[in-house]
């Protein structure tokens, strides 16, 4: 079902967006759409992926992290917590 919606933009960003359009035989409308649809279903992508776990263990070799199989930050973190 479409529906209208009234967006407020630079006069310079819809010029940029009408010529790009008429280039790729598009309409804004479409495009909008195509980037709005995009950025939604990867957000909503991302939120799916999150879990309590995983949010925890996400990044917790971030700060440690120079190129090196996790394995190997692994075993040098078990290392240090038992030394």
């Amino acid at each position: 079902m479409q529906a209208k919606l009234t967006l407020s933009i630079d006069k310079n960003v819809i010029e940029r967006a009408k010529h790009y359009a008429q280039q790729h035989q598009q309409s804004v409308s479409s495009l909008v759409e195509a980037y709005l649809d995009r950025i939604s279903a990867q957000a909503n992508k991302d939120n799916e992926l999150r879990s309590p776990i995983t949010e925890h263990l996400t990044g917790m070799f971030a700060a440690q992290d120079n190129g090196q199989d996790y394995k190997e930050l692994l075993a040098d973190a078990r290392l240090e917590k038992h030394l």
